[in-house]
């Protein structure tokens, strides 16, 4: 199982530097939640939609260092940079992606501003 979720976010990452966000949420139950931590979540497919809506049309670039998965769970770990009304701004993030069945159910993602742009 651990496997195939895997490579299920490897697609799904795929799709999110592309800002697809209709091929991400086919991988997602229809209750899906997102979190920032920190932030308010939102939950569903529906809410995921409009609160990407709202987000920079372009889509963040970002790197995937480190990914463990192990049974339901599967964790990426990198950097990444988003253009904030024309400021390249990096951060790092840990991204944990729950699945239920072989659809995700939850991500949690951890993201900080860091002081330099990574490599």
């Amino acid at each position: 199982m651990s496997t195939r979720n895997k490579v299920i976010i490897e697609k799904v990452n795929a799709a999110f530097a592309r800002n697809d966000v209709e091929t991400l949420l086919a991988h997602c139950t229809d209750d899906f939640e997102w979190t920032m931590v920190g932030s308010e979540g939102v939950r569903g497919k529906d809410a995921v939609r409009k609160w990407m809506a709202s987000a920079p049309p372009e889509a963040p670039k970002f790197t995937v260092d480190t990914v463990v998965a192990e049974g339901d769970y599967v964790t990426c770990i990198g950097d990444m940079t988003m253009n904030e009304k024309g400021t390249v701004v990096p951060y790092s993030y840990c991204d944990v992606w729950r699945f239920r069945g072989d659809k995700i159910a939850e991500l949690r993602a951890f993201v900080i501003k860091t002081e330099q742009v990574p490599a």
